[in-house]
């Protein structure tokens, strides 16, 4: 892997860029007697502003009476960040000058004359770090002492350049940076730099993109007055230019032969990486090291080799939200999203083409084209095309008429599906890694110069001699090494593991958590590679996970697919929500009726039907399910899906980010409301009791079966619930008549008749019996048993454990609701 951080040596340098940083230190040093002034080293991301601010302040620690500081304007947050500056400006300084400094600092102080003894005789045993720390007490202790701070850094600066000699010493101070922080903290640093420490002696150098920094940028809120000082920050700027083609070239090989995969990367993708990275040295790194990792790590590429890793790369890195278009499990109609962009940029020339100017094979393709989204060709030369054109932008994904004018993009897809056996390839990214049984025994003969040149590297290679993450050669049909499924072939949820608050976690393999590991089916993890300081480093990204919500959500996650979209419920708990999943409608309409949650998110697309989220939501709308609030999380996001949404009152995205604000901004919605109680679907009648402890919930359990019962009463009886299992009918009616029951639990078949549980329930309700809540229980659900379970106005049916503690919760909650409402059972 290849390292992200600057270069510090001139024989780390790569791209020319010792030659600049020579000639900015002579600038440097030739100034010094025009000192305060600032110098802007500008670029981009990743186009190499710290390497060169280090190789300048190499140069300078050569040069005599020239003195460097470094502040990282990224490792501090507004005001802190003018206090972080001044200190660190402060500590170049030696104990003599700085206890001169503080001194003075005192004595003008009249407020601080009550201290000061204590203050002077304190100073005497203080390193130069708490010399600082009470210099800046000193110089921030009021509005008048800060109006008083330039000069007395002046005086400061002024002692502490005095030399012997005949030169006067010069501190150039690096602040790296400034284009990553926010707008409070840029305008801290500027302020610390034009107002206090503008001072001679002092030269600072900053790196930072200004073009990120203007009007239209970050600063873009500020007043005229603002931005007039912004515009004399900096006396001057030294624009870092793009690597030459050649350099750039020599570089991409430099870092192939470094990580260790030069033989992969020949003249071709040499030249591709130059012209997609647009010459940038971090790109360049990033992508390397991304081809590292999913040439070693992901089986996928077995059987496509170097050429389609790389492409495929790029698509990830710079068009992330096509990618995950490309790889998810309902990006488009058809299942390929790369063919259905493909045919709509050609219709769409066929569209804004005069009539007569179209072949019948073109106008044949568009009408075929918008007939999939039930829309009708326009005839006759002067049909309006562009209007259908719109008419049919308004079903597809938002990004197709950004990205159909993007050269860039257009050649990229063109060139992946150009390679050989690109089918496949997208089929493989949509479903993963072969599994046991499927796929081609051989692998593609474009790694084995890989193998040549590690078969004497035994560190290198795998037990059976591949330097890969499979196996160079598998038995016909055999499984292969390291092609573990990233999810289960069927998408039916499980019941999770139990936390230890109570909740059960998602009901898909792995448990609730997933963590993407690389390109295979959507599962790549994008901020690995675009963000950070390193590869890896995404930790201060990952802190936002686990920002606490101002109130703990329930919410009830519906998706077919879960863990092709694992990053939803690693945010969901890592913000600390209380989250049920299911896989279907059905299953959505019983957990509502157990329990109603605050915020329901939902998949649109299930199979292949494309409306299934929007059918549902009207439904619970419609029946009064659930009127809450709803988030649709979609791969495919398209103005149509918007308005929809919208119309339901429902917010839609495809953006984790926005997914995130938006689960925050009903959690401070809730926060902010009246609190209501959680309600039961279905009253909790009147029952003698038998002399049983109001708090208690009184469950009765009817199963012919009770010996397979053990492991699950035991989960549910506990202090507060008192569980009586029995056998037949006539003990329920036993038991009814004689106790109070809370809670009634029933299994579906009995004795052979596949609807006896429903029968049964369903003259109890007749006879008046008992109308509390039901719950049925079975070890397979059918469709059938659901709407048997909805006629007699059960709970519902099912065979998970986490659906029937919650049963076993809610009507806890009730029950002690009531008896401490009450004083008394009702």
């Amino acid at each position: 892997m290849l390292s992200d951080e600057p270069v510090t040596e001139a024989g780390g340098d790569l791209l020319g860029a010792q030659a600049a940083a020579r000639r900015l230190a002579g600038l440097l040093v030739a100034s010094r007697p025009a000192t305060p002034f600032t110098l802007a080293v500008d670029a981009g991301w990743g186009m190499g502003k710290s390497s060169l601010m280090r190789l300048v302040d190499a140069e300078l620690t050569a040069q005599p009476e020239v003195h460097t500081v470094w502040y990282n304007a990224w490792t501090s947050t507004g005001a802190d960040a003018l206090e972080g500056l001044i200190k660190s400006v402060l500590m170049r300084f030696d104990r003599r000058v700085l206890r001169r400094g503080l001194a003075r600092a005192t004595e003008q102080r009249a407020l601080l004359r009550v201290v000061r003894a204590v203050t002077t005789v304190a100073a005497g045993p203080l390193g130069v770090s708490g010399l600082v720390d009470e210099l800046w007490k000193n110089l921030s202790v009021n509005s008048q002492a800060r109006n008083e701070m330039r000069t007395a850094i002046g005086e400061l600066v002024g002692e502490w350049a005095q030399n012997a000699g005949e030169l006067r010493r010069m501190l150039v101070v690096f602040i790296d940076d400034l284009d990553r922080c926010s707008e409070e903290t840029v305008l801290a640093v500027c302020e610390a730099v034009k107002v206090y420490l503008d001072v001679p002696g002092l030269a600072f150098v900053v790196g930072c993109d200004r073009s990120a920094m203007g009007p239209n940028g970050l600063l873009r809120d500020l007043s005229p007055a603002g931005s007039a000082f912004m515009e004399k920050i900096f006396q001057t700027s030294y624009r870092i230019p793009a690597p030459d083609g050649r350099g750039v070239e020599e570089y991409i090989r430099w870092c192939a032969r470094t990580a260790g995969v030069a033989p992969l990367v020949d003249d071709a993708l040499v030249k591709l990486l130059a012209q997609r990275s647009a010459r940038n040295p971090r790109r360049i790194k990033r992508l390397v090291n991304g081809f590292v990792l999913e040439a070693t790590l992901n089986p996928v590429w077995r059987d496509f080799g170097p050429d389609a890793v790389l492409r495929t790369l790029l698509l990830q890195y710079f068009y992330p939200d096509f990618y995950r278009m490309m790889t998810g499990p309902s990006g488009t109609v058809d299942g390929d999203v790369v063919a259905e962009f493909r045919t709509y940029r050609a219709v769409r020339r066929t569209l804004l083409t005069p009539r007569g100017a179209v072949s019948e094979e073109e106008t044949a393709q568009a009408a075929e084209f918008v007939g999939r989204y039930d829309l009708v060709l326009p005839a006759g030369p002067d049909a309006p095309g562009p209007e259908t054109l719109a008419e049919l932008e308004r079903q597809l994904p938002r990004e197709f008429p950004e990205l159909v004018l993007n050269s860039g993009f257009t050649s990229l897809i063109d060139e992946l599906v150009d390679l050989d056996d690109a089918a496949r390839l997208l089929l493989r990214l949509r479903e993963g890694p072969v599994l046991s049984g499927d796929g081609p025994s051989r692998m593609s003969a474009a790694w084995e110069p890989l193998r040549e040149v590690l078969g004497g590297m035994p560190d290198g290679l795998d037990a059976d001699g591949s330097p890969l993450a499979w196996a160079m050669t598998s038995p016909q049909g055999g499984s292969l090494p390291g092609a573990a499924p990233e999810r289960d072939a069927s998408p039916e949820p499980s019941a999770g593991p139990e936390r230890d608050d109570g909740s059960v976690g998602a009901g898909f393999p792995g448990g609730p958590v997933r963590v993407r590991q690389s390109l295979v089916a959507g599962s790549f993890d994008p901020a690995s590679v675009r963000l950070g300081e390193s590869w890896m480093d995404v930790s201060h990204l990952r802190a936002q996970y686990r920002q606490p919500l101002p109130v703990r959500l329930d919410v009830l996650w519906v998706d077919d697919q879960p863990e092709r979209k694992g990053e939803v419920m690693e945010m969901l708990l890592n913000m600390g929500a209380r989250v049920r999943h299911v896989a279907s409608s059905r299953e959505a309409v019983g957990a509502l009726r157990v329990r109603k949650p605050d915020l329901l998110i939902s998949d649109i697309s299930r199979g292949h039907d494309h409306s299934s989220g929007f059918v549902m939501v009207e439904r619970f709308r419609s029946r009064q399910l659930y009127d809450g609030p709803v988030i649709f999380y979609t791969i495919r996001q398209s103005p149509e899906r918007e308005d929809r949404a919208a119309s339901l009152g429902a917010r839609i995205t495809n953006q984790e980010e926005e997914l995130r604000a938006m689960v925050r901004e009903v959690a401070e919605e809730l926060a902010e409301a009246p609190a209501q109680e959680p309600r039961l679907p279905g009253p909790l009648p009147e029952q003698r009791s038998d002399g049983a402890s109001d708090a208690d919930l009184a469950v009765l359990w009817l199963d012919d079966a009770p010996e397979t019962l053990s492991s699950l009463v035991a989960r549910v009886r506990r202090p507060g619930v008192d569980v009586q299992v029995v056998t037949t009918e006539a003990e329920v009616l036993a038991r009814l008549a004689a106790r109070r029951v809370d809670l009634f639990l029933s299994d579906c078949s009995r004795g052979g008749d596949p609807d006896a549980g429903f029968a049964f329930v369903r003259r109890l309700r007749d006879e008046g019996a008992y109308d509390g809540p039901v719950g049925f229980l079975t070890g397979r659900v059918t469709p059938e048993d659901e709407r048997r379970a909805d006629e007699v106005g059960s709970l519902g049916v099912t065979g998970e454990l986490w659906v029937l503690l919650d049963w076993v919760e809610e009507a806890l909650a009730v029950r002690r609701r009531r008896a401490g409402g009450n004083g008394h059972a009702e």
